[in-house]
């Protein structure tokens, strides 16, 4: 099924896993530099940030699959 500017629904899925995925990956990243001795500030704001911009990414897509519906 296309969706927007010929998207294909499938396409928009395995798109969707990656950015999942990822974003578990930053998770687990975060979590690790917290608990160095010494923890790299800079480099944790920058994983939390790329994380956020995931979250919006990942919440277009399910607005693209699942598009809001007034009743």
């Amino acid at each position: 099924m296309y969706l927007r500017d010929g998207v294909d629904e499938a396409q928009i899925r395995v798109r969707l896993d990656g950015m999942r995925i990822e974003h578990r990956d930053l998770d687990d990243a975060i979590a690790a530099l917290i608990l160095l001795p010494v923890p790299d500030q800079l480099q944790i704001a920058r994983l939390k940030k790329r994380k956020l911009r995931l979250r919006d990414e990942i919440a277009a897509c399910e607005d693209i699959l699942v598009p809001d519906i007034i009743a």
